[in-house]
């Protein structure tokens, strides 16, 4: 886990200006992705486990202030700042969250924080870092899982991801988002989350002939084995198992025309009664190519996916953003706004209301927090933290999938499209739209 330092430096210039004003003001702010990615009709929250482990064991070690102290841009920093106000500082504030696995769209908060405008803003980078890259890895995953219809698909991007930590992170995400199992031992012990994988190219060509190599493999792994048949030549390698007598649960193609190797490959091993095994196929898939494998037919049974979904390749990064939304000043909540055009965020604490009918989401409501919501509205963002601590324990990883599979299924089916998707309609309350109105202008806005 990172510590107090994961932040910006300006970040931290701000505490000491906030320190040396003796600027105790609660502040609230909200992160929340400005605009959807191209072909992305909604996102799937993820991250919010390890950003309250973060925020719950967020503090500046001895070494860390050490640091601080030799960095000139902190050189116009008191003592205290270093002797007393670091080394006591703690997150104390609240939050507030849209749990895991749900789907949320362009400009509703993931997460709110409340909390000493300093804590709040030392913590805004890691919190962006955190939520926005595994939302992005489970909404790039869900993605997949839709154009798998049914069939598993396995994650095995870690080699691909950009750090070990990334690729422990983006499995989580992704089997949050409904993928069966992850190549990521490290994923798998962490999080408890089924591993799975076959064998390397380098395990067939390492023995003197192909056929060796798969007998020596399914004497260790016998009825669980998965040999990688694309090494040399596809079909003859699926023709050698079938006469040496071999059962494996599952074969592997990872390149060439996998559609078509794919089907005469299932004809050999159904000629040769060996109906129960499975194919599995990989090699550069996402989203689209599965889509495509399954409308030609391919008889494929699983799919193993990895760059595409740990680095979300086509979108690897969220315009997320981390904005003061109020203020208190002299006991009094003041809703604030930046008001930049084509950035200008709205004013005030809020909450997002799910309206469903017969089981199925038909729009969002976003209002401010103290509202009652719509009839027939679930509320979106639960209190997470309060004075710094969980108020209650993280629903099992599971548990999270399993509802993030219903979630995404109660969407209408038009904006679970994987191209041309249909946006789902978010509304602003009526109170809200008359607050963003009054804070336009500078008098409105005092800070």
């Amino acid at each position: 886990m990172r510590g107090a330092l994961s932040t910006d430096f300006y970040e931290l210039t701000m505490a000491a200006g906030y320190h040396a004003a003796a600027d105790d003001t609660v502040a609230s702010f909200e992160l929340f992705v400005r605009e959807l990615p191209v072909d992305r009709a909604y996102l799937v929250s993820a991250g919010l486990e390890e950003a309250l482990d973060f925020l719950c064991d967020w503090h500046f070690t001895a070494d860390d202030i050490a640091y601080l102290r030799s960095v000139p841009g902190l050189s116009g920093a008191s003592s205290d700042f270093f002797d007393v106000f670091l080394p006591g500082l703690r997150f104390t504030g609240d939050v507030w969250a849209v749990t895991e696995g749900l789907p949320v769209f362009a400009g509703e908060p993931l997460l709110r924080v409340r909390a000493p405008l300093v804590e709040a803003q030392l913590v805004e980078t890691a919190l962006l870092a955190i939520i926005l890259f595994q939302t992005s890895v489970a909404s790039k995953a869900s993605r997949v899982i839709q154009a798998a219809a049914g069939r598993s698909v396995i994650e095995f991007g870690a080699r691909r991801a950009h750090g070990l930590d990334a690729g422990v992170y983006a499995a989580r995400a992704a089997y949050l988002a409904g993928c069966e199992a992850t190549s990521n031992v490290d994923a798998g012990h962490r999080f408890s989350i089924p591993v799975s994988g076959t064998m390397a190219h380098s395990w067939v060509m390492a023995h003197d002939d192909e056929l060796t190599a798969f007998t020596r493999y399914c004497a260790v792994h016998g009825p669980r084995s998965v040999l990688l048949i694309d090494t040399y030549d596809t079909l003859a390698a699926a023709r050698r198992i079938v006469s040496a007598g071999l059962r494996p649960a599952a074969v592997r193609v990872d390149s060439g025309d996998l559609a078509g190797l794919s089907g005469a490959v299932r004809g050999i091993f159904d000629g040769g009664g060996l109906r129960q095994t499975k194919i599995f196929v990989s090699g550069d898939l996402d989203e689209h190519r599965i889509d495509t494998l399954i409308a030609a037919g391919a008889p494929v049974d699983g799919f193993g996916v990895g760059t595409a979904v740990t680095t979300s390749a086509d979108a690897p990064s969220l315009s997320g953003v981390y904005k003061l939304v109020e203020v208190v000043r002299n006991g009094t909540t003041v809703p604030v706004a930046k008001l930049t055009p084509g950035k200008r965020t709205l004013p005030g604490a809020k909450q997002v209301w799910r309206v469903s009918e017969a089981g199925k989401a038909r729009r969002d409501v976003m209002g401010m927090s103290d509202e009652s919501g719509p009839p027939q509205g679930t509320p979106l963002l639960r209190r997470v933290m309060r004075d710094g601590r969980l108020t209650d324990p993280s629903s099992p990883l599971d548990a999270i999938r399993d509802r993030c599979r219903y979630e995404v299924a109660a969407l209408p089916a038009g904006v679970r499209r994987l191209l041309d998707a249909e946006r789902f309609p978010v509304e602003l309350s009526a109170a809200l739209d008359r607050l963003s109105c009054r804070v336009s202008g500078p008098d409105d806005h005092p800070v």
